[in-house]
Order: C-alpha cells, then sequence, then structure tokens
C-alpha cells in the first residue's frame, strides 16, 4: 500500500507541475477533474505539495473546497475500514 500511495503521490505531484508550467506559458491545461482524480485515487501528499510547492491553485477557493471534501472522503473511508474491518 506504502508503495501505490508513492507513486500517486509522485504522479499527483507532477501533474500540478506540469499544470503550472502549462498556466504560465498559456497552453492547454490539465483538467481539474484530472487533478481531483488523482488526489482521490490516494495522490492526496502530492496534491498537498504541489499546490505549495508550485504555489498553483491555492487562490481558487472553488478547486480548495473540492479539495478538502475529496480529502474528508478518505479520511471517513479509512475510518470507515477500520472500524468495520475487525481482527
Amino acid at each position: 500500500m506504502i508503495y501505490y500511495v508513492s507513486v500517486i503521490s509522485l504522479i499527483s505531484f507532477g501533474l500540478f507541475g506540469l499544470d503550472k508550467m502549462k498556466a504560465v506559458k498559456r497552453r492547454r491545461r490539465i483538467s481539474e477533474n484530472t487533478l481531483l482524480a488523482a488526489t482521490l485515487l490516494g495522490g492526496t501528499i502530492g496534491t498537498l505539495l504541489g499546490m505549495i510547492v508550485f504555489r498553483h491553485k491555492i487562490s481558487k477557493k472553488s478547486f480548495l473546497f473540492k479539495t478538502v471534501f475529496v480529502m474528508a472522503v478518505q479520511i471517513m473511508a479509512v475510518v470507515a475500514y477500520n472500524k468495520f474491518h475487525c481482527c
């Protein structure tokens, strides 16, 4: 599981970097849905680092709300899994 989360986080981080580069060059961008999908699939750490390192999407409140929502869903899923997957 740690390998999966590491790989998807690296992919998510890379997507944020690539999207920032495309934004600066005024090129066609990576969709927010793709960025959020990478987050939902386990790339939360990469998403947070990408937002901070590249200073990307941090001022867009609607995207921040969606990202926090995805993280809340992940937390609830982990809590539910731990609660119902007993010994």
